[in-house]
């Protein structure tokens, strides 16, 4: 029964040809592959270096034209403006602008997409709380350690809240709780029906996440399929069970002797990896109120990313009545004029010497009394400038 949808990506013998200056051909990375990418699928794109990843990615980009076959993004060309629009893409190194902020930054990739300012502030606030950075919204990027400048990529690449979103390397320079963040993030993301294409070189991060991988070399597919189909050891079985008593294990290990016929066979415990051990270690650090300087731990899904289930209602509420507490808002008081007793001596000063002159009927017409008069503004100003030095 053929199944109902439309892929999100469709190459069908896509091919990459780079020729040199004189047109000679050079190098043929990507060699008549075809493959298809299905609606909510999380899909791990692998190979060594030079297998052609990279390239297949930036054909899917529409930065690098196809010399052969052909590819669709969308059911449309991947040069297509509006399918650019729900592409989100974070490179293999995180290029920004070293002198803008962590919110500066994503507010120029937010305006990219023409998105509101009201939108850009409440979908900035959402992935910083997410990426664990809000705490460094206002630091610029080019101090951001790799694993922070990581981060904040990852942010930009959701800024669109896209419905394909290609990763390349995506854990790279992140510590083990990052690594952790996203692939759940990835998880979270699948749960709402959002397509992802990673590629990476660390392969447990791959098997946590993906349901389908496509392995290059040299240009070509060499392995394509689900991971429980292609990991699975066929010809031996795994039993776990509870602890066992010892009179049952006697009994359990007298009839694996029988049925094996003399084969070898191994018992031993069951083991965590690293990573939840890892993990594990962080969180009970973290439940004695142990300080760190480094990034913090990502929030909660940005709401726009999970299609509004799980959006703050108290913020929805806060937005609402922000125009009437601003309307209501007292007006700031202004600074009440010093007391005589407080005043600085160049308030006195400045209050003396804007004093209006006495009026010229007032001046008396005697020469030795305007004399004293003088007399007595000197002395006031030589008493005031004391009280300054003072």
């Amino acid at each position: 029964m053929a199944q109902n949808y439309e892929p999100v990506v469709r190459a069908a013998g896509l091919s990459k040809l780079f020729r040199d200056f004189w047109n000679r051909p050079k190098a043929r990375a990507v060699n008549g592959i075809d493959f298809e990418i299905r609606p909510g699928e999380v899909v791990g794109l692998l190979g060594p270096n030079g297998s052609g990843k990279s390239t297949t990615v930036k054909m899917l980009l529409g930065l690098l034209y196809p010399t052969g076959g052909n590819l669709t993004v969308f059911g449309k060309s991947p040069r297509d403006v509006a399918t650019k629009r729900e592409i989100g893409y974070l490179p293999e190194e995180s290029y920004l602008y070293k002198f803008l902020t962590a919110e500066e930054t994503l507010d120029f990739f937010g305006a990219l997409f023409n998105l509101s300012a009201a939108e850009r502030r409440r979908r900035i606030d959402q992935l910083l709380d997410m990426v664990g950075l809000a705490h460094a919204r206002y630091r610029k990027v080019g101090e951001f350690s790799k694993g922070m400048a990581r981060r904040i990529g990852l942010a930009q690449a959701m800024i669109n809240d896209p419905a394909f979103l290609i990763l390349d390397e995506p854990t790279s320079g992140l510590d083990p709780l990052g690594c952790r963040e996203v692939k759940d993030l990835i998880l979270a993301l699948k749960k709402r029906g959002k397509t992802v294409l990673v590629t990476s070189h660390l392969l447990s991060d791959v098997e946590d996440v993906c349901d389908r991988v496509i392995i290059l070399y040299g240009g070509r597919i060499r392995a394509e399929g689900a991971l429980d189909q292609l990991l699975a050891v066929r010809d031996e079985t795994r039993i776990l069970t509870p602890q066992l008593p010892p009179a049952a294990m006697e009994k359990l290990l007298a009839l694996l002797r029988e049925n094996l016929d003399g084969e070898e066979f191994r018992i031993d415990h069951p083991r965590r990896t690293l990573e939840e051990f890892f993990l594990d270690v962080v969180a009970q650090a973290r439940k004695e109120s142990a300080v760190t300087s480094g990034a913090a731990a990502g929030g909660r899904i940005a709401a726009y990313l999970t299609g509004g289930e799980e959006q703050d209602k108290n913020a929805v509420l806060e937005s609402l009545l922000a125009p009437e507490k601003e309307a209501a808002r007292p007006a700031v008081p202004e600074k009440p004029e010093a007391s005589a007793d407080s005043a600085s001596a160049e308030t006195k000063i400045a209050a003396a010497l804007a004093e209006p002159a006495a009026p010229a009927t007032e001046v008396p017409a005697d020469p030795k009394a305007a004399e004293e008069n003088l007399q007595q503004a000197n002395d006031r100003l030589q008493a005031l400038l004391g009280a300054k030095d003072e």
